[in-house]
């Protein structure tokens, strides 16, 4: 199906479309953006050019060429009224797939977005930061430059992410401590109920010890583990 973009959007000359985009009022697309199939931006979204770092060469990159790190965004996304995600600096910024992000959210450059993300009004993503399948950052939530929201994991309203918290866990507060595991995506997963004991063990009591742990746990435990040794 062709791409439904209102007449007030404006679309760069290095913005590739995929099909069925729904491209609304005052939107603006700029530098080197790929966007999927199935996107749905409300009014206002921006996406791509100059990265919010100084310094960085600021171009019109909504009417002419650019030279920056491009934006990537895979398909089924929505994007509501005024997010904006920014060029990549040192890399590029990517979207996965089916993610829902709200009014005002901002994802900076260099970001790295997994799929089925839910991203609340007013979230802000600093540089670098990564955030793993499944993730749901809370209202007003702030995730510190280059840390990882892993898989899974829930983050409460207006928490501070401020260092590495665990995969499948709640996590709560300023700063952002975790709390419990949240059962409600793994029950998603179809994560049976007698990997629940095993998996707090290593992710609210100190073990570290994933012998217990099954597919599709395992991978992302030992991965959070790995960042906090030490």
């Amino acid at each position: 199906m062709s791409n439904r973009i209102h007449p007030t959007a404006v679309i760069g000359p290095e913005v590739t479309l995929g099909e069925d985009n729904v491209v609304g009022p005052f939107c603006v697309l700029q530098g080197r953006v790929t966007l999927g199939d199935g996107n749905y931006l409300a009014s206002h979204v921006v996406i791509g050019g100059a990265a919010e770092v100084r310094g960085h060469d600021m171009t019109a990159s909504w009417e002419e060429p650019f030279d920056g790190n491009p934006v990537v965004i895979g398909s089924r996304n929505v994007f509501k009224e005024m997010v904006t995600v920014s060029g990549g600096w040192a890399h590029e910024t990517s979207v996965g797939d089916d993610g829902f992000l709200m009014s005002k959210a901002h994802v900076n450059h260099d970001c790295r977005i997994g799929d089925e993300v839910t991203i609340s009004a007013m979230v802000v993503a600093a540089g670098h930061v990564r955030i793993g399948d499944g993730a749901n950052l809370g209202l007003g939530t702030v995730v510190h430059q280059r840390l990882t929201v892993p898989e899974g994991s829930m983050i409460g309203m207006q928490s501070a992410v401020t260092r590495e918290l665990p995969p499948f866990v709640v996590s709560m507060g300023v700063p952002a401590r975790p709390a419990r595991l949240n059962t409600y995506r793994l029950d998603r997963l179809g994560v049976p109920a007698e990997q629940h004991a095993p998996l707090a063990a290593v992710l609210l009591e100190g073990s570290r010890d994933t012998s217990a742990l099954q597919d599709p746990l395992r991978g992302p435990v030992e991965a959070w583990l790995e960042r906090t040794a030490g």
